[in-house]
């Protein structure tokens, strides 16, 4: 990426967080020193923290959080900020301004996952390199569906709302970890113990497409919603 491209996803972070929009990655570290208090400080925490299980309870739900915030402020952040209007004159298509946005929200939780790795193998744990990926699965999902149900309700809150409430649905069933779903955005093929190795193998590959599959399809009509300029700017 060249310098004025970084420069642009300067601008766009400033535009959609603030200018100490780099405070952001430092936020998801409080979870850390939460873990690392509640693990060394205070005996047994409600979590067994393993290598195993690193993917979804130190890395994936902090990024899951800041997915969501982050969500909420692609498009729908516009319409409570007053500049949606400004968004349908932007030279090339308002579509381009918002995926300009999300590529920044992205770049954002890469930064966040790189200091959250680093925090947990120096202060918690080593872990399969491939939770890495599962983590930021997790995190990418929720962002887009933060940013597809904000549009749908045109509200910051209503998104942001809804998203967590569905964040925790998926908690419930999934056992917050203990039971793995094919079908969730956080699926840990690590912690699945006695099960054939092929068919280990298939299950993930099954989840990863699967999710890119399902936030493509989601984007898709989160921009055709964004789209419908009157109905968008319509009180």
């Amino acid at each position: 990426m060249t310098r004025p491209d970084f420069y642009l996803l300067r601008l766009v972070l400033v535009m959609m967080v603030g200018r100490r929009f780099w405070l952001l990655p430092l936020l998801p570290l409080a979870w850390m020193a939460f873990l690392k208090l509640e693990l060394f400080d205070f005996g047994e925490f409600i979590f067994a923290v393993t290598p195993e299980t690193t993917q979804g309870v130190v890395l994936g739900v902090p990024m899951a959080l800041l997915g969501i915030f982050l969500g909420i402020r692609v498009i729908a952040g516009e319409i409570d900020d007053r500049s949606l209007e400004l968004a349908y004159t932007v030279p090339g298509g308002s579509e381009r301004l918002w995926r300009i946005k999300l590529i920044a929200a992205v770049t954002m939780l890469l930064v966040v996952e790189a200091m959250l790795a680093l925090a947990t193998i120096t202060l918690i744990t080593s872990f399969p390199w491939g939770a890495l990926y599962g983590a930021f699965q997790a995190a990418c999902f929720y962002l887009v569906l933060s940013l597809s149900l904000a549009t749908l309700f045109r509200s910051q809150i209503g998104g942001g709302v809804f998203t967590v409430i569905l964040l925790g649905i998926n908690g419930v069933l999934t056992g917050f970890g203990n039971v793995q779903l094919r079908g969730s955005p956080f699926f840990n093929p690590y912690v699945i113990v006695g099960a054939d190795s092929a068919d280990l193998l298939a299950w993930t590959v099954q989840n990863r497409i699967g999710m890119l599959l399902l936030m493509a399809g989601i984007l898709s009509l989160a921009f055709m919603r964004a789209n419908r300029r009157e109905r968008m700017l319509s009180s």
